[in-house]
């Protein structure tokens, strides 16, 4: 847009607004769509209070909504949600093809259409002379997004704060943004040369005209910005990204300023004060986080004193994952909430966002690190090389970090009937803490007063009364990963159900890479009832929600003669302990990656006995659970003989989501939660379940059933 027809903004053409209401306009129908979310935020946090402050009262179903209004409220939640999750699946060969979700389309396509509106209302687009005034409306609509994708892209989100969805939730809209602002300064540009292109013009004025060449260079940049965001390219590595998109986007706001007019530079200002907000806040948090002076309560007595508050320990864990442990860590945080680590000694100015596997109350922030390529490799190679050793070596496994945060929200599942957490590989490390936090929201009920109180008050208890936790794992060499967690859940429900009667849990291991493990662990469990009958054991066909199980998967192949079974003397629980070399044996039939045996079998638990073993095609040649060292080595470093809770209940192959969903539903007497996190794959099934029994279900439809919350977390393999 050149300056000598900047005058032209502020005129009225054939009676329509002035150019420069426009970017008013658009930022009218962007405030009232942050503005309904911000009402349903605080909706939500109003209605949690209310279901705990019911539970803490006595009644019996909290989490149902018991009058009009929130009733109401309550069918409009269940619409939303089955548009917003559904999506279409197309079956091309071998692979499915799944399309975005109608919520986030709908996003994406309503801002569109505003963006068209605002472009072409009230003129006509035959008309040839009116091609150089629609140029000049789309270049001022173009404008008045920036300042909306800088909005949508920082990590201290301020439509984040106000909506309650997290800033990595947002960042999808932040990129489809910045698409739809591209399209708009193509229109810009394209009815400028179209209006030009009859007198032969658009040369001259791209050699000439300083203004147009500015333009263009801002308009090269865009397409940059938005190429180089695509997945696959943002991928390959991201470091290299995130410093060439800040590079980029500076260049790109520094064309634009001095191609538009003076009178619509606020919208240029804007952006750059976004950007130092979110980058000053994050800098405050991470000097507030890392440097002891604000902590001095977190300094051991037997710790010395140190500039950095976060000291983490690097143990390596089966299939190439790295266990992170902060003793004392400075800051809390929430389950289900991520930080942003950095250990520059290992990995030099870079910083990864992990999930916290552990809950505040622990005293030590945990994560669980899947080793890609890049900088989590590096962590995996360092625990490797460095654990076991003496510290007298020179070389320590333990290492000063920084960390970021806490960042991401969930909607806090205490206040919801029926909790169903599902989780693949090391999404666990993101159901794990949701599924304890319960447990500790169980344990207030039973020492808490019941009572009254405000609804803006914060209060302690839960309004749960079941909760399923499922988890799919390849191979036994993870089930160690959270072993102990495990085990301390089991303790702790067995304890509660003496005082509160009316909780259950059920906990579920599927494993889908090792059949043998799934062939041991039924005569485990038969020499376990046999030496315990008075355990509690959960017997096959038994109804959903029945006495926690867990399993004990450590056994070995090659001497089973050998095996014996050791009992602790916790009259709480009895832990079966019992030896398995990490190996398999020589005979086992594998199928799938590095010597594994991949069953995709889907398992139904109300027929266990049709459930057939894995048929896999070829012999094992290794042991894929076992680490190595750098120079090719073997190396056990996980313990031989691994103890848990004496019965969780295991199966062998995949799970069926519906199902499992579907049992809980049946059951619930208020709102239910799901929650999955895993792979893309997993995520997407389990989204199209919860449709689909939303719908079959009428859910506040008149026919009882009550409402289903879905919060998703998927990555890549």
């Amino acid at each position: 847009m050149s300056h000598n027809h900047a005058a032209m903004g502020g005129m009225s053409m054939d009676g329509l607004p002035t150019l420069f209401e426009f970017p008013h306009y658009y930022w009218a129908v962007v405030g009232s769509v942050v503005g309904v979310a911000t009402l349903a935020n605080i909706y939500n946090h109003v209605l949690c209070n209310q279901r705990l402050a019911a539970a803490r009262a006595g009644l019996a179903k909290p989490a149902k909504p018991t009058s009009w209004i929130p009733s109401i409220v309550a069918t409009l939640y269940a619409v939303t949600r089955e548009f917003s999750n559904f999506s279409y699946r197309i079956p091309i060969k071998d692979r499915i093809v799944r399309l975005p979700t109608f919520g986030r389309t709908s996003l994406i396509v309503g801002n569109l259409i505003v963006l068209l509106v605002l472009c072409f209302y009230g003129f006509d687009l035959n008309a040839r002379w009116k091609r150089q005034d629609i140029g000049y409306r789309c270049g001022f609509v173009t404008i008045a997004q920036i300042p909306l994708i800088f909005l949508l892209a920082g990590k201290n989100n301020i439509i984040g704060y106000l909506s309650g969805i997290s800033h990595e939730r947002l960042n999808w809209l932040h990129r489809w943004c910045a698409r739809c602002m591209l399209l708009t300064a193509t229109l810009h540009m394209g009815y400028l040369f179209a209006d030009w292109a009859p007198y032969d013009y658009i040369g001259t004025q791209i050699k000439e005209n300083p203004i147009v060449q500015k333009g263009m260079v801002a308009w090269v940049m865009l397409v940059w910005i938005v190429f180089s965001s695509m997945t696959p390219i943002r991928g390959w590595s991201y470091e290299v990204f995130v410093l060439q998109h800040l590079v980029s986007f500076a260049v790109f706001i520094g064309f634009v300023y001095i191609h538009t007019p003076a009178e619509v530079h606020g919208y240029i200002w804007a952006p750059v004060a976004i950007f130092w907000f979110d980058r000053v806040v994050r800098a405050m948090r991470v000097v507030y986080a890392n440097l002891s002076f604000f902590h001095p309560k977190t300094q051991s007595l037997t710790k010395a004193r140190s500039l950095w508050a976060c000291q983490a320990e690097f143990v390596p864990l089966p299939h190439q994952t790295t266990r992170i442990i902060i003793k004392d860590p400075p800051i809390s945080w929430t389950p289900g909430q991520h930080v942003f680590l950095s250990c520059h000694s290992i990995v030099p100015l870079q910083s990864h966002p992990f999930t916290v596997a552990s809950i505040p109350s622990d005293g030590k922030m945990e994560f669980l690190v899947k080793s890609e390529a890049g900088g989590t490799k590096r962590f995996f190679r360092h625990a490797e090389k460095t654990h076991g050793l003496p510290a007298s070596s020179g070389k320590s496994c333990i290492k000063t970090v920084a960390v970021e945060g806490p960042y991401g929200c969930l909607r806090p599942l205490r206040q919801f009937d029926s909790v169903v957490l599902l989780a693949g590989s090391t999404g666990a490390t993101f159901t794990m803490p949701l599924l304890r936090d319960i447990l500790r929201g169980w344990t207030e009920n039973a020492d808490l007063p019941t009572g009254s109180s405000s609804l803006f008050q914060t209060r302690g208890g839960a309004v749960t009364r079941s909760v399923r936790f499922v988890w799919v794992v390849k191979s036994r060499g993870q089930l160690g990963w959270f072993s102990d967690q495990l085990s301390t859940v089991c303790a702790e429900f067995q304890s509660l159900q003496e005082r509160l009667r009316d909780i259950k849990l059920e906990l579920t291991v599927y494993v889908t890479c090792d059949d043998t493990f799934t062939e041991e662990h039924k005569t485990l469990l038969s020499t376990f009832a046999a030496l315990n009958p008075d355990a509690p054991i959960k017997k096959e066909k038994e109804p959903e929600h029945g006495t926690v199980e867990i399993r004990n998967r450590n056994a070995s192949l090659d001497e089973p003669e050998k095996k014996k079974a050791k009992f602790a003397d916790d009259s709480r629980e009895e832990i079966t302990e019992l030896t398995r070399i990490n190996t398999l044996p020589e005979n086992a039939k594998t199928c799938g990656p590095n010597g594994t045996c991949c069953c995709k079998t889907t398992v139904d638990e109300e027929d266990q006995d049709e459930i057939a073993p894995c048929c896999c095609c070829g012999p094992s040649t290794s042991a894929p659970d076992t680490p190595r060292r750098s120079n090719g080595s073997s190396m056990s470093v996980y313990p031989p003989k691994l103890l848990m809770n004496p019965s969780i209940a295991v199966f062998g192959g995949r799970p069926n989501p519906r199902n499992i969903i579907r049992k809980s539903l049946e059951q619930a007497m208020g709102e239910s939660a799901v929650v999955v996190c895993g792979p893309q794959g997993l995520v997407a099934d389990v989204k199209r379940d919860v449709v689909s029994l939303s719908d079959e279900r009428a859910v506040h439809k008149g026919t009882g059933a009550q409402g289903i919350y879905l919060h998703t977390e998927s990555f890549g393999y």
